[in-house]
C-alpha cells in the first residue's frame, strides 16, 4: 500500500481526493500496488463528509508517520505551504504540488532536495492546469533544444478576451460575468493584471533554461486595458487579440513577456477560445508542437495531481525529474526585444501619416467605420526601446498592442 496525505481541502484538493476514489481501479493498476489516502490536512471540520475520519489539523501528525511516502500540497500560497514541503521532502516523503507561487519562488531548491533525498518534487498542475506539458519538457522533448514557447495560460483572462471578441462587450461586462460564473475571483488581479500567467511562464523558462527565472523579472502587462475598440481594429485586421505568456531564444540568451497580443488567423493561438489554454512549444528538431486542453478547474487540475502521485508511487526511491539550477538567468532586456507594434492614435491619418513615417518608418494605417478622430497605424518590425523613443513624440497616442508573427 502506497499511503499519502493531502494538505488543503478546497476546491483541488477535495478534487484530488474525488478523482482517487472515482478511478481507483485503474490507478491502483498503473501503480502496480493501493494509493490510499491516509490524511487530510485542514483548519477546517467537514461533518458529513467521509473525509472527517482522515482529517488532522496538526501538520507534524503528517510528516513524522513513517507509512506516509507522498505529500500533496494544494493549499496555495507561499507559507505555510514551502514549510510544509520542505519538511516533508527532508523526512524523505515526495510531493506533488500543484502551487504555481511555490514552484516559481522555491522550485530549484525543493527539486535539489528531493534529487539528494532520491525521491520526487513534481508539479505538473502547476502550469497548464490539466494540460500536460512539464512531463513532456522534462521526458519526451528533453533531445530538443526548446526555442520557444508561447501559451495562453490563463483561462479567466482567455474567457473574457473571447467574449469582447466575438460578442462586442466591454472589459467590465465581462469581468463581471466571469465572476458571476466562478471563472475570476472576486479580487481578479492575478489573473486580469497576467500575474498568474507570470509565474507560469517563469517556470517553464526555468526548466528550459536550466537556471532560475525569477518571475518579478518577467515583463508583466495584463487586459486591463485592452477595450472593445481594441477589439473592432482587430477584426479590421483579420486578427484577434490573446494575452500571451511567451519565453524565446535569442541566440545565447533567453527573453520572457506576458502581455496582450495581436494575432493573425494563422497563428496556432488564434482559435483557443473561451476557458481553454493552449502551450505552442518550437525545439530545434521536433519542430512545432502544440497542447491545448483545460487549463483550470477542480477535476482537471485534480487530475494533472494525480497523476504526479502516480510517477511518484512507480519511482519511490528513484529521482525523475530535470533540474534547474539556483544560479539565476539574467533575461534579454525588454528593450532589446523586436517587435511590431500596432498603435491607435487621436487625429486625422491622412494629415499625420508623412510626420509618423518620418519618425516610425513605413506604416500600415488601420481606420474602423464608427471610430472617428483616430485611427490606428501598424508599423515595420523595431525593437521595444526604439518604440518606446520614437512614441514619447506623439502625445494623442491611445493605446499600442504588440503584433505576434
Amino acid at each position: 500500500m502506497v499511503n499519502i496525505a493531502v494538505l488543503g481541502y478546497g476546491t483541488v484538493g477535495s478534487g484530488v481526493v474525488e478523482v482517487i476514489h472515482t478511478n481507483h481501479e485503474r490507478i491502483n493498476q498503473r501503480i502496480g500496488d493501493e494509493l490510499n489516502v491516509k490524511y487530510v490536512l485542514d483548519l477546517r471540520d467537514f461533518p458529513g463528509d467521509p473525509i472527517q475520519e482522515k482529517l488532522v489539523h496538526d501538520f507534524n501528525v503528517i510528516v513524522e508517520d513513517p507509512d506516509v511516502q507522498i505529500v500533496v500540497e494544494v493549499m496555495g500560497g507561499i507559507e505555510p505551504a514551502y514549510t510544509f514541503v520542505k519538511r516533508s521532502l527532508q523526512a524523505g516523503k515526495s510531493v506533488a504540488t500543484s502551487n504555481k507561487a511555490l514552484v516559481a519562488k522555491h522550485g530549484a531548491e525543493l527539486l535539489s532536495i528531493a534529487r539528494d533525498k532520491n525521491i520526487n518534487f513534481l508539479f505538473e498542475a502547476s502550469v497548464g492546469g490539466g494540460i500536460p506539458i512539464i512531463r513532456p519538457l522534462n521526458s519526451s522533448l528533453t533531445a530538443d533544444e526548446i526555442e520557444e514557447i508561447t501559451g495562453i495560460l490563463n483561462g479567466t483572462t482567455n474567457y473574457m478576451l473571447s467574449k469582447m471578441f466575438y460578442e462586442g462587450a466591454d472589459y467590465a461586462e465581462v469581468l463581471k460575468e466571469a465572476q458571476d460564473k466562478g471563472y475570476a475571483e472576486r479580487n481578479p488581479e492575478a489573473d486580469v493584471e497576467g500575474y498568474d500567467a507570470c509565474r507560469k511562464i517563469a517556470i517553464l523558462s526555468s526548466l528550459i533554461s536550466g537556471q532560475q527565472v525569477d518571475f518579478e523579472d518577467i515583463y508583466t502587462e495584463g487586459i486591463t486595458n485592452i477595450t472593445k475598440e481594441d477589439m473592432m481594429y482587430a477584426k479590421e485586421m483579420g486578427m484577434t487579440i490573446k494575452l500571451l505568456a511567451s519565453s524565446k531564444r535569442d541566440n545565447d540568451h533567453l527573453h520572457a513577456i506576458v502581455a496582450p497580443a495581436l494575432l493573425h488567423k494563422e497563428h496556432p493561438l488564434y482559435n483557443v477560445n473561451d476557458v481553454f489554454n493552449a502551450i505552442f512549444v518550437h525545439g530545434n528538431v521536433l519542430g512545432d508542437a502544440m497542447f491545448y486542453g483545460s487549463g483550470a478547474g477542480k477535476l482537471p487540475t485534480a487530475s494533472a495531481v494525480v497523476a504526479d502521485v502516480v510517477d511518484e508511487a512507480k519511482h519511490l526511491n528513484r529521482n525523475i525529474m530535470t533540474m534547474w539550477k539556483n544560479e539565476k538567468l539574467e533575461l534579454l532586456p525588454l528593450d532589446n526585444t523586436s517587435k511590431k507594434f500596432f498603435v491607435r492614435i487621436k487625429g486625422d491619418a491622412e494629415a499625420m501619416k508623412a510626420h509618423l513615417e518620418s519618425s516610425f518608418g513605413p506604416i500600415s494605417i488601420v481606420k474602423v467605420d464608427g471610430l472617428n478622430g483616430e485611427f490606428g497605424f501598424v508599423t515595420e518590425e523595431m525593437t521595444e526601446g526604439s518604440y518606446k523613443e520614437k512614441s514619447a513624440e506623439f502625445p494623442g497616442i491611445i493605446h499600442m498592442i504588440r503584433i505576434e508573427e
